[in-house]
């Protein structure tokens, strides 16, 4: 790990944790802030045209920015160093949702987790609005400020990467699955506020996410008095930090190998948008996206009166008005993006040098006509090879097992950490599976995605148990997707709880 490596001034941190498209670090920014820096998976950046997805995308995560959306993880730059590329935030990325999910008993309730629904969903809102999607939203891209503000990481970058298209339905269908999942974890102690949830997350894949995000709003009689302050989300947090938990998914070791940073290569990737910075020339993503804000907001779609008493939650309530000239929706990606014009001068240089000293000044010899023969050989040699490992590349996602194991308990009011060890076929792509508690009929209905690279993938289920006695429980993962034809993939496993 880079323990006190440097990118661009930002002095990175020990503690680390896996990501959907690399490895997230703490960070501290030059100005001595904390902050993060994201290492993209170099392998998945290798595939045709990925960086200057990514680019388009970070760019759109500006410009929704500059439009007032304050849901997203705010981007700070995107760096190419030493071959690596490296997307920095002015905010910690660290812990995500999933961190504080697995962590200590005692943990938020059912108030704060009603405060994060409420909040991914008025961002996302705003970035459907703006005709874009996230593609990745689960609790690990979920960011938890230091002042309890829930905060979207990764928008869009999964699908850049690792291919795929990004919907709003999606989304939807996420967020469904992630207020299940809460309402089987920090409000398990409070039966009214776990049916809340759920009759929200029916609402959402029924109506959409403003309607479930109006049910959570009429329910907050339900939730814990004075939920509003975050306090006790802050103080977990707190705990957390002071506890130097583990995270989620820790990369002790980054998967993708030592980072190594010649701070003499580093260039930004990035247009200077921010204010009086340079503009993106003629046809590049024009005002596309403010317009498309400012008219959704001027519709109702987006834009609405200050939540009472929810303070922070209706981050719409800050866009502007469309701004004057054409509006586009639309992620509008660059005609002719900066990294493209630096990778293509890199690249022009290089042949430049290489013809230069390959010559050395001497004409160059007429070439045997054996030679040319021997050289088309190997061309067509060289291309069936490279097709043959893109078909492989390319073939789509497939879950071949399932093991479940649960850990024992220990002492009272605890969660259990019930882990899903998938086996695939090592490619990237979508997985939906179900969650099974013997103690409910219903089953909790959720949707990752897996990069490509690794045949094994972990799922995590934390079940949160409180009270004494003696009681005996039972979590099954079942795989809907995508698995070969006939059952279903699944495997069970139990604990035993005593206090």
């Amino acid at each position: 790990m880079p323990d006190g490596g440097d990118i661009t001034g930002y002095r990175l941190a020990p503690r680390s944790r896996t990501g959907e498209v690399g490895t997230w670090y703490d960070a501290v920014a030059p100005d001595g802030g904390r902050a993060a820096a994201l290492r993209f998976d170099p392998r998945a950046l290798s595939a045709p045209g990925a960086r200057e997805r990514v680019v388009a995308a970070v760019v759109e995560d500006r410009r929704l920015a500059q439009t007032g959306l304050t849901g997203l993880l705010p981007v700070a730059d995107l760096v190419a160093a030493g071959g690596e590329v490296w997307l920095l935030t002015s905010r910690p990325a660290i812990p995500s949702l999933v961190d504080l999910v697995n962590g200590p008993a005692g943990g938020p309730d059912a108030g704060s987790a009603a405060t994060v629904l409420v909040e991914t969903a008025q961002t996302l809102l705003a970035v459907h609005a703006a005709g874009l999607s996230h593609g990745a939203l689960g609790p690990g891209t979920i960011v938890i400020g230091e002042d309890g503000t829930a905060l979207l990481a990764e928008r869009g970058l999964a699908a850049a990467l690792w291919g795929g298209e990004a919907s709003p339905g999606q989304d939807v269908a996420a967020w469904a699955s992630l207020a299940r999942g809460l309402a089987a974890g920090w409000a398990a102690g409070s039966p009214e506020a776990a049916r809340l949830f759920e009759r929200a997350a029916a609402t959402a894949a029924a109506n959409g996410l403003s309607a479930a995000r109006d049910t959570l709003l009429a329910g907050r009689d339900l939730l814990p008095a004075g939920f509003t302050t975050r306090d006790r989300l802050v103080r977990t947090i707190q705990q957390w930090a002071a506890a130097d938990v583990p995270t989620g998914r820790p990369a002790p070791h980054d998967p993708y190998g030592a980072p190594g940073v010649d701070q003499g290569e580093v260039v930004t990737l990035l247009y200077n948008t921010g204010p009086g910075g340079t503009q993106p020339p003629a046809g590049a993503a024009g005002p596309g996206l403010a317009g498309a804000i400012g008219a959704a907001g001027a519709a109702g779609a987006v834009a609405e009166p200050p939540l009472d008493g929810w303070a922070g939650t209706a981050n719409a309530g800050t866009t502007p008005t469309a701004a004057s000239g054409e509006m586009r929706f639309g992620p509008g990606v660059p005609a002719d993006t900066t990294a493209a014009q630096i990778w293509r001068a890199g690249q022009q240089q290089q042949n430049t040098v290489a013809a230069k000293d390959r010559l050395r000044g001497r004409p160059p010899r007429r070439r045997r006509r054996g030679g040319v023969l021997w050289t088309g050989v190997l061309f067509v040699l060289i291309l069936a090879v490279g097709l043959y490992l893109w078909t492989q590349r390319a073939a789509p996602l497939s879950v071949l097992a399932v093991d479940v194991k649960a850990p024992k308990p220990k002492g009272c009011d605890v969660t259990v950490d019930v882990v899903g060890l998938l086996t695939t076929n090592g490619s990237s792509g979508q997985v939906s599976y179900q969650w099974w508690r013997s103690d409910r009929e219903d089953p909790i209905e959720q949707t990752d995605t897996i990069p490509s690279g690794s045949t094994t993938y972990e799922l995590h289920f934390p079940w949160k148990v409180k009270g004494e006695g003696t009681q005996k429980y039972t979590a099954k993962l079942r795989v809907l997707s995508p698995t070969g034809p006939g059952t279903p993939l699944e495997d069970k496993a139990s604990f035993t709880y005593k206090c």
